[in-house]
């Protein structure tokens, strides 16, 4: 990610804090440019402390990272691709849902012997106290 700026702990949480009410289910969902920047900010957050180019998340239409290190991929599909929809990426940033259930559930697409992003989930500063959340 070269030529863009860090992103903070702090900005991330910020980034994050307005779609908290309604990824709970106890507000309206936040307005489109809002979302947007907890989407990016966080997918761009992993990009930055996972880095590599050996998968692709996509959060459509929000953004498109590589992250994780291994073989590098330079064109066409990659053949290793998360794909979710907003609300799931920031449940699964956030720790209000876990990857094998996200993956369970069929709400994200991973496909490749790299796309597993389990062990980075949910995003380290945002990570909530105690055990992670089941995968029952």
């Amino acid at each position: 990610m070269a030529g863009v700026a860090p992103i903070s702990a702090e900005d991330l949480r910020a980034a994050l804090a307005p779609t908290v009410g309604w990824l709970a289910g106890e507000a309206e969902q936040p307005p489109r440019a809002v979302l947007g920047a907890a989407v990016k900010t966080s997918a761009r957050w992993l990009a930055q402390h996972v880095p590599g180019r050996s998968v692709e998340l996509r959060v459509p239409p929000f953004v498109a990272v590589q992250c994780v290190p291994g073989p590098r991929h330079t064109r066409g599909t990659p053949p290793n691709v998360v794909e979710t929809d907003a609300a799931t990426w920031l449940r699964l940033a956030t720790g209000a849902l876990s990857w094998a259930d996200a993956v369970g559930e069929g709400a994200v697409s991973a496909s490749g012997n790299r796309a597993d992003l389990s062990a980075e989930l949910p995003l380290r500063p945002v990570r909530p106290a105690g055990p992670p959340p089941s995968s029952s």
